[in-house]
């Protein structure tokens, strides 16, 4: 968070200031700290500190946690911290350190130090929730020592700024909601806050080569050293078969994939058609298994006494181009079955709203994609002239690409900002 460069003196009127702001503290009551869990990252800095106190142990570092409590709070619509009445307790015992016992200054201490490291932590990773996240790793131990390192390295707001996200677009929407959001739009404001969140989440997260699928955008974008390599127009899931938000990795790609019915359209969609008219099998090349995967005769089943409850079968597509996950898949470790494919359904595209799928992710261009991440190892001709039946195989990549499938209703055109439609309703 970048502030005005303070001077080197203290002028009288920052004085004034100063004490108007203590005193201010001071009058909202001179109470306990809430109680706050230690958590281990707490306990890893004393640990490594050896010292019960770390802000109480002289005038400076007094003065040096009232500046970090103080930066917190102006960064509060940025970065999400405690409660400000807890802000409003931890600056009362500092300024009535001489009054307070050993034990309260150690528990403000290791509050103090929990308030700044979980502040560190969250404007740098961006906290968001992810329905399934095997991503981001632990950082702990960085922050602990990015808090250790700055102890008296200039001011603490030059400090938030060099630590801060420095993402081009995450800047812009900083500057966005400062000056652009009334603090009364609160939709808004929520939608640019969260969409900064994402990008400060990816910023930390992604490696070299990566996948950004923005559902509310219904696009996706393939970078390569931090460059964008790729675009494309992409399908999502209806309001009621929501995409789920994933932090994975996409680890293999399928050439003429079978498409393996999930249970739920089976029984809910399928099976009604079938009992309606038989031959919709054939027709649209479908093939009954059991559970372990072997076919099935379907003219041995007796149709009618099957419901969605006690449908015991699957269905399977046959592959080539009209299977409906077209020639290829993009498999992504997820616990929802969901996964990037080409689709035999283009004209999707031309649609202005594309949220058709059951959640699954659609692509526009699924064959550049597929030779981008495997460096010229898909025969685009092959997978043109493929039919009905032709084998699929798996290609399995030399690294792992990490994929953001985000909730993100702001696009970032340069320093134009768009906002888009809560599609999903998320933004409460």
């Amino acid at each position: 968070m970048c502030y005005p460069k303070k001077k080197t003196g203290v002028n009288f009127h920052k004085k004034i200031l100063f004490v108007f702001i203590v005193s201010c503290f001071a009058s909202a009551g001179f109470s306990q700290p809430a109680e706050i869990k230690k958590t281990p990252m707490v306990e890893t800095f004393y640990t490594i500190n050896n010292e019960p106190l770390y802000w109480f142990s002289s005038r400076k570092d007094m003065k040096r946690a009232t500046e970090w409590l103080t930066e917190i709070e102006k960064a509060r619509q940025f970065v999400s911290v405690a409660d400000k009445q807890l802000t409003v307790q931890l600056l009362n015992v500092l300024h009535n350190r001489k009054s307070t016992g050993n034990a309260l200054k150690e528990k403000t201490d290791q509050q103090i130090t929990g308030l700044i490291l979980n502040f560190i932590k969250d404007m740098q990773e961006g906290v968001v929730h992810f329905d399934y996240d095997e991503v981001s790793a632990p950082r702990d131990s960085v922050y602990i020592y990015q808090l250790r390192n700055s102890r008296y390295k200039g001011p603490v707001s030059k400090i938030i700024s060099r630590l801060g996200c420095k993402d081009p677009d995450y800047l812009v929407l900083k500057k966005y909601l400062k000056d652009s959001i009334r603090a009364t739009d609160t939709l808004n404001y929520k939608k640019v806050v969260l969409a900064m969140k994402y990008l400060n989440y990816i910023a930390v997260n992604h490696q070299p080569e990566y996948i950004v699928v923005n559902i509310p955008e219904t696009e996706a974008r393939y970078h390569r050293n931090d460059q964008l390599v790729l675009k494309m127009k992409i399908v999502v899931g209806k309001k009621r078969n929501p995409t789920p938000a994933i932090a994975s990795y996409i680890t293999s790609i399928v050439t003429f994939p079978y498409w393996n019915v999930p249970f739920s359209i089976a029984s809910k969609e399928l099976l009604p058609k079938i009992q309606k008219d038989e031959s919709y099998l054939e027709r649209n090349n479908f093939e009954v298994v059991d559970a372990k995967g072997n076919v099935v005769d379907d003219l041995e089943l007796n149709w009618a006494d099957y419901n969605e409850k006690n449908f015991p079968y699957f269905f399977r597509e046959s592959t080539g181009p009209n299977n409906s996950l077209g020639v290829l898949k993009f498999n992504l470790q997820n616990p929802f079955s969901i996964y990037l494919h080409d689709t035999n359904s283009k004209g999707a595209f031309t649609k202005e709203l594309r949220f058709l799928s059951h959640g699954c992710i659609r692509l526009e261009k699924p064959v550049e994609l597929a030779e981008l991440l495997t460096e010229g190892k898909v025969d685009a001709n092959e997978l043109k002239s493929g039919k009905q039946n032709t084998e699929s195989k798996i290609i399995k990549l030399t690294k792992k690409i990490p994929v953001f499938i985000v909730y993100m209703p702001v696009i970032v055109d340069g320093q134009k900002v768009t906002l888009l439609k809560d599609v999903y309703g998320l933004i409460q």
